[in-house]
Parts: structure tokens; sequence; C-alpha cells
């Protein structure tokens, strides 16, 4: 017998993004980015990102049906992302999401964007199960969390995250600051290609011993953004060239280097042999490459997502939802709402106390 068939959507921040799973199988993951559209002012407006959402999403959800062979009818349930992410975005899809649940009466589950990344890692068919407990780095443009998961539906522990700029929204401000174009993560990337990394000792925030105590797995890349625009600016002012390759390639490898220290100490520190990389900075090489080879020589076993399902998609949301129904949770209410600042601990959002948990059919597996 089948396991839950789901649709999830995911409307965050600049990606339209409408996902089915049968359980753990992936159907479709239909994505419509407005990226272009915010090209021009250099970073996600929220406004625009919003009404992006409201034309895309009818269009996005026939295209994943028809991919996925499948009808509104046959859905189990319906899977949204109640947050954290941009205010306005969400609320496109909470109201979708929930108009859906009710024409269709099916049951809705409102789940959080963050773990969802995780989930993104049970669709990999190739990968195998995925082992508890596991350090997690989410990696994104507008999120840097540090996480320990013990289990994906149940308990999900936060860390440390970003205390201002995300490291994706450093990349797009660096990049700015180099007259690179938007959106920043690729275009430090090309640039860095031909730089050299060691050229600049660009500062590794909240990495000192004096910041072990309090902010051991926080990370900070303000403090890295300002560096480069001092050290680009003090060029300029003495009419030396800037040698941009050189800088994109000090910059990104600050960032790594952070990153993977980091994780790798939560790792040791917490004696987890496991450590599963998401979001959609994931893309970039260096990252994974630094990550592989540091993770190797501590004995420590690296998962990375599908980069197609690495980047904020409907299918992560609705495989969480499948893992949720499999595992007995209940839906959420009609009474939840977007919540830009919602918690990584709140895995599932509302869930209603006198509904009854969807049946899996006899025999099925997530």
């Amino acid at each position: 017998m089948d396991a839950p068939l789901v649709l999830g959507i995911e409307t965050s921040c600049d990606e339209t993004g409408i996902g089915i799973v049968r359980g753990r199988q992936l159907l479709s993951n239909t994505i419509a980015s407005s990226m272009d559209e915010h090209a021009r002012y250099g970073g996600v407006v929220p406004e625009v990102a919003a009404r992006a959402h409201l034309e895309a999403l009818q269009p996005s959800i026939d295209a994943a049906l028809a991919e996925a062979g499948v009808t509104l009818a046959d859905l189990d349930a319906v899977a949204v992302t109640s947050g954290p992410g941009l205010a306005g975005a969400l609320m496109v899809g909470v109201g979708a999401a929930k108009g859906l649940a009710v024409a269709l009466d099916k049951p809705l589950y409102a789940v959080n964007h963050l773990v969802g990344h995780i989930a993104a890692d049970i669709l990999d068919a190739d990968a195998g199960e995925l082992e508890y407990p596991t350090v997690a780095l989410l990696v994104s443009g507008g999120h840097t969390s540090l996480l320990l998961v013990r289990d994906l539906t149940s308990d999900v522990e936060l860390l440390g995250e970003t205390m201002d700029d995300a490291a994706g929204e450093a990349f797009d401000k660096v990049a700015r600051l180099l007259k690179l174009p938007y959106p920043g993560g690729p275009e430090i990337d090309r640039a860095a290609a031909d730089g050299d990394p060691t050229a600049i000792r660009f500062p590794r925030g909240l990495s000192r011993a004096s910041d072990m105590a309090a902010h051991r797995y926080d990370f900070s890349f303000s403090g890295l953004k300002t560096a480069v625009a001092r050290w680009v600016e003090q060029h300029e002012a003495a009419g030396q060239p800037v040698p941009v390759s050189d800088v994109a390639a000090s910059f990104r490898e600050a960032v790594v280097d952070v990153l993977v220290t980091k994780a790798l100490d939560a790792c040791a520190r917490f004696e987890v042999p496991r450590l599963l990389l998401g979001g959609g900075v994931i893309a970039n090489k260096r990252l994974r490459d630094v990550a592989l080879e540091r993770a190797a020589a501590a004995g420590v076993a690296v998962r990375i997502p599908p980069l197609r399902l690495c980047t904020d998609n409907g299918a992560m949301i609705a495989a969480l939802a499948a893992e949720l129904i499999s595992s007995g949770r209940r839906p959420s209410t009609l009474a939840f709402g977007a919540d830009s600042t919602l918690p990584v601990t709140e895995i599932q959002v509302d869930e209603d106390p006198d509904a009854v948990a969807p049946m899996l059919p006899s025999g099925s597996a997530p």
C-alpha cells in the first residue's frame, strides 16, 4: 500500500515552492523564483516577494500536480511553511494552504521551514536512513543555524544561530562592495575561482577564546563584511586597484572556515559522528569541499541532500509533514498564522489535540 500523498507549499522568501511526495518518494518539485525582480534592488524586497507568490502559486500547483501525475482529490494532506521567514510572503502560502485544506476537506500540517531543510535529506533515495542524533548546519540567505537533531519530528535543539547577517546575506553585501551582480553567492564563487584564499586574513567572527562561553555555536558575519569594506575603501583611497578575485576568495574562506569549524566542534562536543549540511549556500563548492575534507579527518560522516533540494522548496515541507503523519502526529488547527520568528524547536505548529491523526494505509511505509 502507498504512504501518505502530501502537497507542500513553501513561500518563506523569494521562491514559490510546491512539492508533492508519497512518503519519502519525491514526485514533483516545482519552484518559481522571483529573484530577477529583486536583482534591481540588490536584495529581496518583502512586498515584491509577496506579490510574486500570489502570481506564481496557482500555476506552480498546477505544474506540480501534472508532474506528479495526481489530482488534488488524490491528496492525503496539505503542508505549509508557517515560519520563519518574511511575514508577508509566509501569509500568502499559509492562506493558500488553508483554502486548499478546507476546500478539499484534507488535514493540514503547518511546519517549520528550517526543520524542512533537514527533511529534504530523506528524499534522497540513495543516501540511506538518516541516523540520530545528527548535527545539522543550515546555511541560507536568511538563516545560519547549527542544530542538534535527535529526532526529525520531535526533538530538534538549537545550538547556535546568526546574530546579525546570515552567511547568504554577507555574500550578497560583499558582492555589492566588489561591484558584482546579485545574487552574490554565485558571483563571489566565480570571482574567487582565480583568487588566493590566503591573500588577506579577514576576521573569523565569534571565534576567539573570549567568545566561546556565550557564543560558541553562534555566527556573526557583519564584522567580516565591514572588514572587507574597509580593506576595499583603503585600497581605493590609495589609488590602488582592488584585486577582486583575491578579496572574494579570502572572504569566502573566512566564511567557510567559521561554518565548518563550529559545526565540527559541535560534533566533537556532543560525540555525534554525523553532520548534515542544508540550505541554499551549500551550493557553494568550496564550503562542501572543505566540510568533506575536514570532516573525514575528524571521523565525521557528512550528508548533503541533492542540491536541487537544498534551496527553499515545497518538497521538503511535504516530506516533513509525511514524517509527522507517519509518526502519528495530528494535523494543525486552522488557527495558526504566519510566524516570521518561529523557533526551530517548534517543528509543527498548533497541533489539534481534538483531531484524529490521519490513518496510514495498512502495510504502508514512510
